[in-house]
Parts: structure tokens; C-alpha cells; sequence
């Protein structure tokens, strides 16, 4: 488990730290820390480049090009605004050996200094320039210039970093933007931070929380998940998400719905029936994938809701209960509802989501009182309470047609057996994305192949706890 922390309280860490170590202290370690990153991403090269704001930020990178200067490598410096450089960082560089120069030429990896966590909205037109003729890696400084620290945004120009070295603690533009390899350089700032504002799960957290039958355990015990999804038009979201929810743990699934014969055909485990109210008793809901939006959707989504037991709200489910808001008082406020959208969905239920889409989950939860999943390379669980888990997926493969219904099915296993609805919306999602990488190893895959992967992930989140 990874904890995230928002500038204000790095700041103010840092500021109650500064006031007990001697001056420049903090700032040398950060740099030594780039340095050292340096010079492991040259890999035996030796030309460095820098990009060199102004302040602090400008100051960690002249005081690693003093460090490399020291290791007897070359570097360069470009001064993006040479009156406000900082002057002891850049004393120490120019008595090293450093240049400055008017542009980057023959580098094999640029240090990214230009801005720190002070630093709001894209570049600058000098700087963007200068960015957009590099051709060698770049290392950023704390985090990658032009990408907003709290939010990821990105509103213009920004750097596209391969490593960022980072201080004293994670920031939320780590997991909320492409940073590249995040590296970690302890400033000892823990005991000044206090709780984290943002989580990431690790993979033993997930392994650690995946249910697993115990020897006095049978199907019902382990939880049973019910599947309303799929039509006549969409049976293969019935079938992937009734799959996922058997795949994932070793309960019970009723599929309720009009693909029933489909599911029955793919899944001789599940128990199916054509109507809801014939599917018998369940712990978890899964509704929506697949469903439609019409009348007898409708129905289908009240009958869910007045089930009293944890519903998995997705796809066709969110745009009934955006168009019939008053579904909701079908739902006994005590019921633990996970809904997941992604922008578009999230734009019917609850309106823009804009560039903080942290924001947009928890101002989504505290509206509806469920958790609010919010979809994208980038997300965000967000529970009612203020909590919130992040989750950055290392590669694209899950966007794909059919992989939100296996992300639905995961969530229902794991509201049927017990978990806490933000930990089984946060789980499913980490095990989701290894799903993914595991069977696409490369290359392109549709969600059937995610879904048979399920199984592999389980065991590989499973491995991490013995």
C-alpha cells in the first residue's frame, strides 16, 4: 500500500523539517538522490543536459549537475531565467565544471528543472520550446514539468518524462499522470505527514484481501452473486460478466436476465433464470452491463435496489439512474452501492468531470452516499466517507469492448463475499489491469482473453502474501 500526499501537506511537512536541519541540507540530498538516478539511466554515457527553472526546483537540478560534475561526467545548462536561477546551486555547478549554454546539443539525458510542485498549468513558450527539441530521455525533478502535482491535468505544453525522482513522499500526480519510473528519495518527512490523502494498492494488499474458502466453507458461505445483465442484443456482456464473477471466487452466481440461455451455454455453473424475481437469494448485485435503458431496465434496476443487499451499478445501470433519479429512493440508505463510470457515463449521472477527477469521484460519492469508480488509465475509487484508492494502469491493453463487464463481475464476487465496497471496487480494479497485461503480454487482446486470465492473476496477487 502506497500512500499519495497532496502538495499543501508536502509543503507543510517540509517547512516543520526545514526548521530543524541545517540550511541547503534537504536540497542536497534531493539532488545527490537525482544524480544517483542519472546515473543509472546513462548506463555508462556521459553527457548530461540540464533545463534549469528558477527557485528550488532550478536549484535540485544545478546541485545534481554538481554531483555528476563530481563523477566526471559532462554537463550542460540551459538558464531559463538566469537572474531568479538559484545562486548557490549554480556557484557550486559552474566551480564543478558545468556549462551554461544556450540550448541542449548532444545529450544523452536531460534533467528536467524547470518547474516543482509550485508550479501551475503548461509551459512557458521559452521552456516549451526548448522541450519540444529534445531528443535524449529526460529525468524529471519531483515531478514532470506542465503536469498539474495534485490533479494530473495536462493543459498544454508539458514534459514527457522517462524517470521522475521524486522527494519525501509520493505525490497524487504520480499515479494521476504518466510520470514515467517513479523513484523515491526519503528526506525523512514521514513522521510530519499524517494519514495519506490518497492510497494505491500493492499487489499483496490485494492478494491479502482476494477471498479464499477455508476448509468449513462451501458455495453459499463464500457469497452468492447475482448478474442482471445482457439483452437479446447484448448477451456476450451477460456472459463475460457471470464469467468473471465464477472466475473470481469459488461462491455461487445467479444469472437473471433475457441472455440466460447464452450464459447457460458458456457457463453450466451458473444458475439462470429469465427474471429477477425467480433468481432466488444473493448477496451482491451486478446490474447493468449489457441491459438497455428502456421500461423493463427500469424494473430491473428498482428491483436491485430494493434487494437490500451491495449493488455493483455499471454501464446501462448509471444511465437509467441518470435519467430516473428517483430510483434511488428505491435503495435503503444503509446499501452499499459501487457505481462505475467512465467520463462519459459520469457526465449523464453527475455532470462534468474537468481536470481534478479525484474531485469528480468524491464530489460523485458524496452526492449518491456509494462509492463512485471512475474509469480511465488514471482511476479513482472514491468512497462517501473520504477515503480514496488510485490506480495507475502500467499499460492500455483493458480498453477494450467487454472489459468494464469483467471489471463488474470481479466487484460483485467480492461485494457477495464480505469486502468493504471501496476495498473490493479498489482490489477488483488492481486485479483487473494484471488480468489484462497477463493475457495480452504484448499484444492486442479482446475480453474473453482478459476474462480467461482472471485465474492467473488471482494466483499472482495469492503469491505475493506466502
Amino acid at each position: 500500500m502506497r500512500g499519495l500526499w497532496t502538495t499543501d501537506r508536502v509543503r507543510a511537512a517540509e517547512e516543520r523539517v526545514l526548521a530543524r536541519v541545517p540550511a541547503g541540507s534537504l536540497m542536497r540530498r534531493a539532488a545527490f538522490g537525482v544524480a544517483v538516478a542519472a546515473v543509472d539511466v546513462l548506463g555508462g554515457r556521459g553527457r548530461v543536459g540540464l533545463l534549469v527553472g528558477a527557485g528550488n526546483n532550478g536549484g535540485d537540478a544545478l546541485w545534481a549537475g554538481y554531483y555528476l560534475r563530481r563523477r566526471g561526467i559532462a554537463v550542460s545548462a540551459v538558464l531559463l531565467d538566469p537572474a531568479r536561477a538559484h545562486a548557490e546551486g549554480l556557484a557550486a555547478f559552474r566551480r564543478a565544471g558545468g556549462r551554461v549554454v544556450d540550448r541542449l546539443r548532444d545529450v544523452d539525458l536531460v534533467v528536467d528543472g524547470i518547474v516543482g510542485l509550485s508550479g501551475r498549468g503548461p509551459l512557458r513558450p521559452a521552456a516549451a520550446e526548448h522541450v519540444a527539441h529534445l531528443d535524449a530521455p529526460v529525468l524529471a525533478v519531483d515531478l514532470p514539468s506542465g503536469v498539474d502535482p495534485d490533479t494530473g491535468a495536462v493543459d498544454g505544453p508539458a514534459v514527457r518524462a522517462a524517470v521522475t525522482v521524486t522527494f519525501g513522499c509520493l505525490k497524487p500526480v504520480h499515479v494521476l499522470a504518466d510520470c514515467g519510473d517513479v523513484r523515491l528519495v526519503d528526506l525523512g518527512l514521514g513522521p510530519e505527514l499524517g494519514g495519506p490523502d490518497l492510497v494505491e494498492l500493492d499487489l499483496v494488499d490485494v492478494g491479502a484481501a482476494w477471498p479464499v474458502p477455508g476448509p468449513d466453507d462451501d458455495k453459499y458461505t463464500q457469497g452468492v452473486t447475482g448478474v442482471a445483465a445482457g439483452s437479446a442484443t447484448y448477451p456476450g456482456a451477460a456472459v463475460l460478466a457471470t464469467g468473471s464473477a465464477l472466475l473470481a471466487t469459488s461462491g455461487m452466481v445467479r444469472y437473471a436476465g433475457a441472455a440466460a440461455e447464452d450464459v447457460r451455454a458458456r457457463w453450466p455453473e451458473a444458475i439462470c433464470t429469465g427474471s429477477i424475481t425467480d433468481a432466488g437469494r444473493v448477496q451482491s448485485w451486478v446490474v447493468g452491463p449489457g441491459l438497455g435503458t428502456g421500461l423493463g431496465a427500469e424494473d430491473v434496476v428498482r428491483a436491485v435496489l430494493e434487494a437490500g443487499v451491495p449493488v455493483c451499478a455499471d454501464a446501462d445501470a448509471i444511465t437509467v439512474l441518470a435519467n430516473n433519479p428517483d430510483l434511488w429512493d428505491a435503495r435503503d440508505p444503509d446499501t452499499p452501492v459501487v457505481l462505475t463510470p467512465h467520463d462519459r457515463e459520469y457526465e449523464r449521472l453527475a455532470g462534468e468531470v474537468g481536470p481534478d477527477r479525484v474531485a469528480a469521484a468524491q464530489r460523485a460519492a458524496a452526492r449518491f452516499g456509494a462509492v463512485v469508480l471512475l474509469k480511465g488509465h488514471a482511476t479513482v475509487v472514491a468512497g462517501p466517507d473520504g477515503r480514496v484508492l488510485v490506480n495507475r494502469a502500467r499499460t492500455s491493453w483493458a480498453a477494450t469492448a467487454g472489459s468494464g463487464d469483467v471489471l463488474s463481475g470481479l466487484i460483485g464476487s467480492l461485494l457477495a463475499a464480505g469486502l468493504d465496497p471501496l476495498l473490493a471496487a479498489g482490489c477488483a480494479v488492481r486485479l483487473h489491469v494484471l488480468a489484462a497485461d497477463l493475457a495480452a503480454d504484448g499484444a492486442p487482446i479482446p475480453a474473453t482473453a482478459l476474462l480467461a486470465a482472471v485465474p492467473d492473476a488471482v494466483r499472482a496477487v495469492r503469491r505475493e502474501v506466502s
